[in-house]
């Protein structure tokens, strides 16, 4: 039997996003942010009602999405909590430090390892932020031998709305592309 719940924003995993920006004077800003996800091979999108943010977004027409991990837990969740209009040192305090991106007017924040580099697009119905992603960079700590990506060194989090906690995305269960030629 199933329970019907409405409609509510229960899709998982979702992707803790710290987004970076710059304001005015050029001072760097972060925001937590957890409606969005890739819109297309390179676009996201995200929900956001008004912040220092999207207003700081608005004037660059440039923001960076830095993917939240175990490491850094409770200070991407400080900066989802403090608004820089009343928190303007909320960087520092969380710990973060920054380098301005090579291909956006945005800042990267140097403790999160895995970062989205975005030029805006559009926004959408007042709220939807649609960007453009220009570049990817990330630490060295977090690649394999590959050269690639290795969720064995990075451990993002996701956000659950429910109970408003945060989950490591676990292990390895199988092989895309290929499990499913089984059933062939």
């Amino acid at each position: 039997m199933r329970k019907n719940f409405g409609a509510k924003p229960y899709l998982y995993p979702q992707p803790v996003m710290i987004i970076g920006t710059y304001d005015e004077n050029g001072n760097a800003n972060a925001m937590n942010a957890a409606w969005g996800g890739m819109a297309g091979a390179n676009k996201i999108m995200i929900d956001l009602s008004s912040h220092k943010t999207t207003d700081n977004i608005q004037l660059n027409r440039a923001f960076t999405v830095s993917v939240g991990d175990v490491k850094h837990l409770t200070a991407c969740d400080y900066v989802g909590m403090v608004s820089a209009h009343n928190a303007p040192d909320k960087m520092e305090k969380a710990g973060f430090t920054t380098t301005k991106s090579d291909f956006v007017n945005a800042p990267i924040i140097n403790e999160l390892p895995l970062t989205l580099e975005c030029e805006l697009l559009d926004v959408i119905e007042g709220s939807l932020y649609l960007g453009e992603i220009k570049n990817v960079s990330m630490d060295e700590s977090i690649l394999g031998e590959d050269g690639e990506l290795d969720l064995t060194k990075f451990v993002p989090i996701t956000y659950d709305p429910i109970h408003h906690g945060y989950y490591p995305l676990g292990q390895r269960v199988g092989n895309a592309f290929a499990d499913g030629a089984k059933l062939k």
